[in-house]
C-alpha cells in the first residue's frame, strides 16, 4: 500500500535537494572571479542534466540493484534503465513510497555530490573535461561507496558505519576526490601575486541561503517518512547551521577584529555538512556542539591549504572533506538510540567503526579520482591553456560572458 503523505513528503524532500545544486552554484559562482561566474555556474547546473541521465541508464543500478558483482562491491544489472523500478513501493527500500520516488530521492544526492567537487577545480579547468570525468566518477566512484552505505547489504552498513544523509556518501567523498583533483591539476596562474577575491559575496549569500533551504529536504527527507525522526533530523540541521554560523564569525572577530559575510556563509554550510551524517542519531544538544565545534577546524583546514601548497580554489575540501570527516567521527561518539532505535550508541566502539568508514570512503575517493582524472587528461587533456585561463572560462569555453554590463 502506498502511503500518500509519506510519499509526498519524499517527492517534495526530492525537489528540494535538487535544488541544492544550482544554489551551489551561486555560492560557488559568488567566489570566483567575475570572468569566470558562468562557467562555475554551469559546471554545477550541468551536473542536473548528466548524472540525471547516468542515473536512469546505470547508476542507480550500481548503487542499488539487488545482486552485487565482485563480491558486491557494485551492484548488477538488474535496474538498468530503470527496469523493475516502477510506481509500487518495494519494501527492501522504502516501504510505503513508489520505488520510483526512491530512486529519485537518491538522484538528487548523487547530482550534487560531483557539482561538489567542482570548487576545488575552479577557474582552469576545460568544460569538456569536467563532463568527461563528472560521467566516470560518477558511475564509479559515487555508485560504488553509495552501495556500501546505503545499499542491500553494503559492508560498511552492514558493520555498522552510521550516515543518515550522506557524511560520507557525500560529503567526505566529494571533499578527498576535491583535493585528489586540485592537487593533480596545480595552481591557478597568478595565484598569490593576483587579485582572486570573491566578485559577488551577494551572490555568495544568497546561495548558501539556498543550500540552507534544500538541506532540510537532504536531511529530514533521508527519515523517508513524516515521522519524529524527520523532526529530529529538521531541527538538527537547523542547529548546526546557526551554532556554525556563530562560531565561524566568532573565529573571525577573534583573528581578525571583523565578522565577514563570506565567513558567515561558510560557517552555515560548515554546520550544514557537519550535522549530515549525524541528523537523524543525535539530540538536538549534540547537534548544537557540532555546530560549535566545526567551524574552528574548518577554518584551521581552510588556512592550511596555503601552507601545503595546493590550491583548493573554493574549499572544497576544507569545508566539505574535513567538516564531513569531523560530522562522521562526532556522530561515532554522540549517537543515541533514544533518538534512532535503529541507529547505535555512541562510544569507542561505534568511533572505531566511524573511522574505519571515513578511511576506506577517502582511501577508495583519493585513487578512484586519481585514475579518472589521470584518464581524461591524457585523452582530452583537462587544464585548459595559459591564454584561456587569463582570458577567463566563460568567454575561452562558452563565448558568453556572465555580465554583459
Amino acid at each position: 500500500m502506498i502511503d500518500t503523505g509519506n510519499t509526498a513528503f519524499v517527492l517534495i524532500s526530492a525537489a528540494m535537494v535538487l535544488l541544492m545544486t544550482p544554489g551551489l552554484g551561486l555560492f560557488y559562482g559568488g567566489m570566483v572571479r567575475k570572468k569566470n561566474v558562468l562557467s562555475t555556474l554551469m559546471q554545477s547546473f550541468l551536473m542536473l542534466a548528466v548524472v540525471s541521465v547516468l542515473w536512469v541508464v546505470a547508476g542507480y543500478s550500481l548503487a542499488f540493484a539487488p545482486t552485487g558483482l565482485l563480491h558486491n562491491l557494485i551492484g548488477g544489472g538488474d535496474f538498468l534503465m530503470l527496469r523493475g523500478v516502477g510506481p509500487a513501493p518495494d519494501p527492501a527500500y522504502a516501504p510505503g513510497i513508489p520505488h520510483l520516488a526512491f530512486m529519485a530521492f537518491q538522484m538528487k544526492f548523487a547530482i550534487i555530490t560531483v557539482a561538489l567537487i567542482s570548487g576545488a577545480l575552479a577557474e582552469r579547468v576545460k568544460f569538456s573535461s569536467f563532463l568527461a570525468f563528472a560521467a566516470l566518477w560518477t558511475l564509479f566512484v559515487y555508485s560504488p561507496v553509495c552501495r556500501w552505505v546505503w545499499g542491500p547489504h553494503g559492508f560498511l552498513h552492514d558493520m555498522g558505519a552510521l550516515d543518515f544523509a550522506g557524511g560520507t556518501v557525500v560529503h567526505i567523498l566529494s571533499g578527498f576526490s576535491a583535493l585528489t583533483a586540485a592537487m593533480l591539476l596545480g595552481k591557478r596562474r597568478g595565484l598569490g601575486e593576483q587579485n582572486m577575491l570573491p566578485h559577488n559575496t551577494t551572490m555568495v549569500m544568497l546561495g548558501a541561503g539556498l543550500l540552507w533551504f534544500g538541506w532540510f529536504g537532504f536531511n529530514a527527507g533521508s527519515a523517508l517518512s513524516a515521522n519524529g525522526l524527520a523532526a529530529y533530523a529538521f531541527v538538527n540541521t537547523n542547529t548546526a547551521a546557526a551554532a556554525a554560523m556563530l562560531s565561524w564569525i566568532g573565529v573571525e572577530w577573534a583573528m581578525h577584529g571583523k565578522p565577514t559575510a563570506l565567513g558567515a556563509a561558510s560557517g552555515c554550510v560548515a554546520g550544514l555538512v557537519a550535522v549530515t551524517p549525524a541528523a537523524g542519531f543525535v539530540t538536538p544538544a549534540s547537534a548544537l556542539l557540532m555546530g560549535l565545534l566545526v567551524s574552528p577546524i574548518c577554518v584551521l583546514a581552510v588556512n592550511l591549504k596555503n601552507r601545503f601548497g595546493y590550491d583548493d580554489s573554493l574549499d572544497a575540501f576544507g569545508v566539505h572533506g574535513v567538516g564531513g570527516t569531523f560530522g562522521a567521527l562526532a556522530t561515532g561518539w554522540l549517537a543515541t538510540r533514544a533518538v534512532n532505535a535503529a541507529g547505535a550508541d555512541g562510544g569507542w566502539a561505534q568511533l572505531k567503526v566511524q573511522a574505519v568508514a571515513v578511511g576506506v570512503t577517502a582511501a577508495y575517493a583519493i585513487v578512484g579520482t586519481t585514475v579518472l582524472f589521470k584518464a581524461v587528461d591524457a585523452i582530452l587533456g583537462f587544464r585548459v591553456n595559459g591564454r584561456d585561463e587569463e582570458l577567463g572560462l566563460d568567454l575561452s569555453q562558452h563565448s558568453e560572458a556572465g555580465y554583459e554590463i
